[in-house]
């Protein structure tokens, strides 16, 4: 994990001054207001204690199970707000947005509750799970695009063709509103709470939070996460104006995002302490400790609050922490490859080259030694022919399922002291 505005540590806490004389265009008022409209719309999620987060990290680490909102993530709330201050003139013109798919989610259950007219523009590659389950809801979905900003922009030409009211994912005053309510509800759980870990991608959540709470509490430490493959906002933070990345790539889809909003990126600048960086890796890790430890499924976006925590670069011992868990849609048929490479990360799943003598029997006595070390061969490939071995030996590739890494070398150990000339298998660089 990186973090390039500046340090967060005991020593050197926000300058309070800065964070409360900021004169925000969303107040503490509006964000109640939104509160008292949304009640009978959204759900209240379960906010919960971590018991294994909390001993790894020396600190009282809470869960915002936002990823059991309606529509799978917080989105529903800003989406229902914005719809909310429309008048009845402009609902009747429908409504059009563009998203990854958890935004498209919640414009599609807030236009079916306002019995609105709805179309979603979403990019070619959005997660299938969340293109079906916006269609399921009774929205129009089109498909157009290869990333996020193609497919406002498309979005934003049909608007201007139909007439429909425009609902931006992040970048909207009453968006903001909404979704600072989800901070109203963790600091009346968690009063005591010291920092907030909150994902970014083009800023609507972590705005309306820092708002909601930065007003209660000025004393708090609020610090934004983001993908290393999509961290527009880290990099306007460092050129101190709105920098539209050229590219993005990162399994994180919900905050892939080249470009911060205008509205969303002052308020950031002013009243959010720091925005750090994790990698792809760190969230596959993370999600995988949230299935196995919390029984529950998290996507990449929404697991990248808990991957800065486990990274180490956020210092939150002895504190009080909240970390929303911001949306659960993973793609089921990339669930698989997901917790594959989680588990190979964790050296739980390892795979090994071994050169053979050309004789009969010895695969079956090397596949004995291995099985006997009670790990579970999950795949065996046996190479017979290559330019690259020795005449009179083969060569298998194993993958079995291991404990830990200490597993891992005592498997190596083994076969060496065996007689058999055996490597870790590593990737192509």
């Amino acid at each position: 994990m990186t973090s390039l505005k500046k340090s967060v540590s005991a020593e050197a806490l926000p300058d309070e001054s800065d964070k409360t004389t900021y004169q925000a265009p969303i107040t503490i008022a509006d964000i109640w207001q939104a509160q008292q409209y949304l009640k009978p719309f959204i759900e209240h999620t379960p906010l919960v204690r971590s018991r294994s987060l909390s001993e790894t990290m020396q600190a009282d680490i809470y869960l915002k199970f936002e990823q059991m909102q309606r529509g799978g993530s917080f989105k529903v709330r800003g989406a229902t707000y914005k719809l909310s201050r429309l008048t009845d003139a402009q609902r009747q013109a429908g409504v059009i947005t563009a998203s990854a798919g958890n935004h498209a989610q919640g414009v599609a259950i807030a236009a079916a509750q306002l019995h609105t007219p709805c179309t979603i523009v979403v990019p070619e590659n959005a997660p299938l799970t969340k293109v079906t389950a916006t269609q399921s809801l009774g929205a129009h979905v089109i498909l157009s695009g290869a990333t996020y900003d193609d497919a406002v922009q498309h979005a934003l030409k049909l608007q201007q063709e139909s007439g429909a009211i425009y609902v931006p994912a992040f970048d909207d005053i009453d968006v903001v509103t909404g979704q600072g309510t989800l901070g109203l509800e963790m600091l009346a759980e968690v009063p005591e709470a010291d920092i907030i870990v909150v994902p970014i991608g083009g800023g609507g959540l972590i705005s309306g939070i820092a708002l909601a709470v930065r007003a209660l509490k000025p004393s708090i430490t609020i610090i934004g996460v983001e993908a290393a493959g999509a961290a527009s906002m880290r990099a306007s933070l460092n050129a101190g104006t709105l920098q539209t990345l050229p590219a993005i790539a990162t399994i994180a889809d919900g905050i892939a995002i080249k470009q911060p909003g205008k509205i969303t990126f002052p308020i950031i600048q002013q009243l959010v302490d720091d925005v750090v960086v994790v990698d792809d890796e760190q969230i596959i890790d993370a999600a995988l400790l949230l299935m196995e430890r919390h029984k529950i499924l998290v996507e990449g976006a929404g697991a990248t609050g808990v991957a800065a925590l486990l990274s180490g670069g956020i210092p939150v011992k002895n504190k009080h922490v909240v970390v929303p868990l911001t949306g659960g849609n993973l793609d089921i048929n990339l669930l698989g490859r997901f917790t594959e490479h989680a588990l190979v990360n964790a050296n739980r799943y390892f795979a090994i080259h071994v050169s053979l003598a050309d004789r009969p029997g010895e695969l079956a006595h090397m596949l004995n030694i291995v099985a006997g070390m009670r790990v579970n061969i999950i795949d065996v490939h046996y190479q017979r022919v290559s330019s690259q071995m020795p005449f009179m030996q083969h060569e298998a590739m194993i993958t079995v399922e291991t404990r830990n890494r200490a597993q891992c070398e005592e498997l190596l150990q083994s076969l060496q002291a065996a007689g058999y000339t055996v490597e870790e298998a590593r990737a192509l660089r």
